[in-house]
C-alpha cells in the first residue's frame, strides 16, 4: 500500500492547471479577419453573449465609437472600414466600462433599465444605479 504523500502527489499530477487571471469577468478578445476593405468580426455574438447585452446596442456603440458603416450578416459583424483589433478591443473595454461593470462594486451583473426619461444601469450585486447617456 502506498503513502499518503505518494498519493496525494499523483493526484497534483493528474489535476488540470486552471488557465486565467483569476477575475471572474474577463472580456473576450475580438476575433476577425480583412475580406478586401472590411472587417469582419467573426465572434462578435460569442462577446454579445459574454456582456448579456443587446447585439444592436454594442453594434451602434462600436459604429459610432470607431466612426464607420456595418451591419450583422449572420452571427457576425461586418465592418466597412479595415479596422485593426489593436483599435477594436480597446473601444469595447471603454464599452464594457461605460454599459456593464457597476461604477460602486466593478461587478458585471449589471442590466439596463429605463425610469422614465433616463437610461440607467442596475446592479444586481449591489443594487445601486447610475445613469448612463441614453442615445448612442
Amino acid at each position: 500500500m502506498e503513502n499518503y504523500e505518494s498519493l496525494l502527489n499523483d493526484a497534483y499530477s493528474k489535476v488540470k492547471v486552471v488557465e486565467g487571471s483569476g477575475e471572474r469577468f474577463e472580456m473576450p478578445a475580438v476575433e476577425g479577419f480583412f475580406e478586401g476593405k472590411k472587417t469582419i468580426i467573426t465572434n462578435f455574438f460569442q462577446i454579445v453573449a459574454h456582456l448579456r447585452r443587446d447585439a444592436e446596442h454594442l453594434q451602434k456603440f462600436l459604429l459610432k465609437e470607431l466612426a464607420t458603416q456595418g451591419q450583422i450578416e449572420g452571427d457576425r459583424l461586418i465592418l466597412n472600414n479595415k479596422i485593426s483589433s489593436k483599435k477594436i478591443n480597446p473601444k469595447l473595454e471603454q464599452y464594457v466600462n461605460e454599459f456593464v461593470l457597476c461604477q460602486e462594486c466593478k461587478k458585471p451583473d449589471t442590466k439596463i433599465i429605463k425610469e422614465g426619461k433616463l437610461t440607467l444601469i442596475h446592479c444586481l450585486a449591489c443594487g445601486a444605479k447610475h445613469p448612463i447617456r441614453g442615445k448612442i
